[in-house]
């Protein structure tokens, strides 16, 4: 009995999209490897989305099943017409009941360019776009990460990491499988519990985001046993690693972080070394497979030492963003060879002798927080559906535990209670999303072309 042929039996045809709405669990993995097996899409959902979110990725990618579990059938009830593509929606507590038997199995053949999942991810302008992801790009990353950090068999990966991320999924996930290592698979993470799974010996690999090294470090604080020779890496992306995170934690347990930098467009791209040195406030350099540029406003190489767009080319890249031509195209120039690169958005510099490879900030306005995307756009949008509220801009402020966190400026036509918009946004959007600051002001700074000037507001 199999739920791959459960799934084949019930209809599922290769190109449909599965959309996953579930926190950590083996049957997160086991459906997901079914899906993708039998050359459907699967499609994660933040398990922190609401309604506007749901609604929007269930209408985008009209997904044929979704996979759940009850504590989150409530956060469906809302939605109307945006999923009324879905013909089934299945409870992973009733997995066993949707196995039949493997024999009758018959399996397409599933090639390297075929999409694997649409993840959804946040840019700078509008609603999330669903990357395209193939088979191809996922093992790309796969066995760039196998040679560049050294996974063996024996491995044992305590992943805390959320499923629904590229982080948790590929980079963690996939990579222990793909070496027939441990996974020790958790629902989250918890500072105390954490620290003494680290600390008990029971894993010797941990991935995670800045934010959670940040609370780690607290912990470990009051921690008179700090011994984790047994540990092989210790590994942070999703965001930048603050440099003073990066010297507090090796102090404390003698492990030096190795931070790298990816994309959901692209799996991983860059990585310190893992036998040779880790810069703290570097990203290292190309993985195997990867190719790499700096450019210049007009699309120009910069000289090593110089800021300016990191460009990235490889088998890793995503294939274009679901159903948006427009937006693909954007994303990606030609060089006369007629290679295809694509535009990160971030600022970087690599230095001269090392080749190191240092990112500056964003070139747009997208925030992360926590490891997790925002766009203020659609903060913003929220916000302005709220009686007295005429406009708003949202930006990122620093914040010592989650790196960012949205801050909105407002100009209100009538009294608003913070307490009750900030409610009100918690009802409608994850809370990663929800701003943390809420300032009124008389007018938003704006240049003589009316182009709002956030720069100002971040002064």
């Amino acid at each position: 009995m199999s739920s791959l042929a459960g799934l084949q039996k019930w209809g599922l045809q290769k190109g449909d999209r599965v959309a996953f709405f579930l926190s950590n669990c083996p049957e997160f993995l086991i459906a997901y490897l079914a899906v993708i097996r039998l050359g459907a899409i699967m499609v994660p959902i933040n398990l922190r989305y609401r309604r506007l979110e749901l609604g929007h990725i269930l209408s985008d990618c009209t997904p044929r099943l979704l996979f759940t579990e009850r504590p989150q059938l409530g956060f469906l009830d809302d939605i109307g017409a945006e999923k009324q593509s879905l013909e089934a929606i299945l409870l992973v507590e009733e997995l066993a009941q949707w196995q039949a038997d493997a024999t009758s199995l018959q399996a397409p053949l599933v090639e390297a360019n075929d999409l694997a999942l649409v993840m959804y991810t946040s840019g700078t302008t509008g609603r999330s776009k669903g990357a395209m992801i193939t088979h191809n790009n996922v093992i790309t990353t796969v066995t760039g990460l196998l040679a560049a950090w050294a996974w063996e068999q024996n491995d044992r990966l305590l992943l805390c990491l959320p499923l629904f991320h590229v982080h948790g999924l590929i980079v963690g996930a996939h990579c222990a499988l793909a070496a027939g290592a441990t996974i020790l698979l958790r629902a989250g993470f918890e500072a105390t519990k954490t620290t003494a799974e680290l600390l008990s010996g029971a894993a010797n690999v941990f991935f995670a985001v800045p934010t959670i090294y940040v609370r780690l470090i607290d912990e470990l604080r009051h921690t008179a046993n700090r011994d984790f020779a047994h540990m092989r890496l210790f590994c942070s992306g999703s965001a930048p690693l603050a440099p003073e995170t990066h010297t507090a934690f090796y102090e404390l347990t003698g492990h030096t972080i190795l931070e790298r930098y990816g994309m959901t467009e692209t799996g991983m791209n860059l990585s310190n070394a893992y036998a040779g040195a880790r810069v703290a406030g570097s990203v290292g350099t190309p993985l195997p497979g990867v190719s790499m540029r700096i450019v210049d406003g007009k699309n120009q190489d910069v000289a090593p030492g110089e800021e300016g767009e990191l460009l990235v080319c490889g088998g890793n890249v995503f294939s274009g963003y679901w159903l948006a031509p427009e937006k693909t195209a954007a994303s990606f120039s030609h060089d006369s060879l007629g290679h295809q690169w694509f535009h990160t958005g971030d600022l970087a510099r690599q230095d001269p002798q090392t080749g190191y490879v240092t990112l500056l900030g964003r070139r747009h306005e997208l925030i992360i927080s926590g490891g997790f995307n925002i766009y203020p756009r659609e903060i913003e949008e929220l916000l302005t559906t709220y009686p007295g509220v005429a406009e708003a801009a949202v930006i990122g402020v620093p914040h010592a535990e989650w790196g960012e966190v949205p801050a909105a400026f407002l100009v209100c036509t009538a009294v608003v209670d913070p307490a009750e918009l900030i409610t009100y946004c918690k009802q409608q959007l994850a809370s990663f999303k929800v701003p943390r600051q809420i300032t009124t002001v008389d007018v938003l700074p704006r240049n003589a072309m009316g182009k709002l000037q956030k720069h100002l507001l971040k002064a």
